[in-house]
């Protein structure tokens, strides 16, 4: 089981026993003895639930610091642009992207990245609720909320785009359906107003000796009417709508009787 990192710096005691053994958790701030930490998250680098933390510490004096003894204020500027500039960078990939495929690219760490910057804008804003008089915390706060709000717009245009294209491809498979079902029925008609046409020609084009060959030319007209009769007949057949099934009531009736 991993173990919590343990920075260069002194903490209180009620700090120590508000954070775990293993990490340092969910981004929040802990507010004890003048202490000021504020626990934030560095960009996910991954669709898991492991995020990497980036740890400041403000002090009674007002100094901040940054996993240690290191310099806070620049690490948290650092942290907030390098938020903001992977949102430049999900705004350009979301308008260049062509295909379903190139959205669902630009959704997968966009959730993610979404959701962090969301939890930090509320970190920054409890962090400032407890120290008011911390000029830099109005700024990183301000800055937090903007960065948020384009990840939250973006994320949304990204679904709403992504929807619109899936419809759209739904619309022409639907489109395209019909047209074939259209084509479809009318060689169903060609063939059904035909085929007893080509029935009786086969029958009286064989080689075979009848007893009608003599017959008057009025007969053949009257043959060639009477099948062209039959595909009307057949095509009125296969067009008949089916017959609605009977209800329970009247089909037990029916079988009792």
């Amino acid at each position: 089981m991993p173990r919590r990192i343990d920075y260069d710096w002194e903490l209180p005691t009620e700090i120590q026993q508000r954070l775990g053994g293993a990490s340092y958790g969910a981004q929040r701030i802990i507010h004890e003895q003048g202490h000021l930490m504020v626990i934030l998250h560095e960009l996910p680098a991954g669709p898991g639930s492991e995020r990497k933390p980036a740890v400041f510490l403000r002090k009674p004096d007002g100094a901040w610091f940054h996993k240690g003894n290191n310099p806070g204020e620049r690490a948290f500027a650092k942290l907030l642009e390098s938020y903001r500039a992977a949102l430049g960078t999900f705004e350009a990939r979301h308008a260049a992207a062509e295909t379903s495929e190139d959205l669902f690219q630009v959704l997968g760490p966009l959730i993610p990245l979404t959701r962090a910057a969301m939890n930090m804008q509320a970190a920054l804003q409890a962090a400032r609720d407890a120290a008011k008089e911390d000029l830099m915390l109005i700024d990183l706060r301000d800055l937090a909320v903007e960065i948020t709000r384009g990840l939250e717009l973006l994320l949304a245009d990204t679904r709403m785009s992504l929807d619109y294209r899936l419809a759209h491809a739904a619309e022409a498979q639907a489109r395209s359906t019909r047209e074939v079902s259209r084509a479809q029925h009318k060689l169903n008609t060609i063939a059904a107003l035909t085929f007893p046409l080509m029935a009786v020609g086969a029958a009286f084009g064989m080689n075979l000796h009848s007893g009608m060959e003599n017959m008057p030319v009025w007969m053949y007209w009257a043959i060639f009417a009477g099948g062209l009769f039959l595909g009307v007949l057949l095509r009125g057949w296969v067009k008949a709508p089916e017959a609605p099934p009977l209800p329970a009531a009247k089909s037990a009736a029916a079988k009792r009787k």
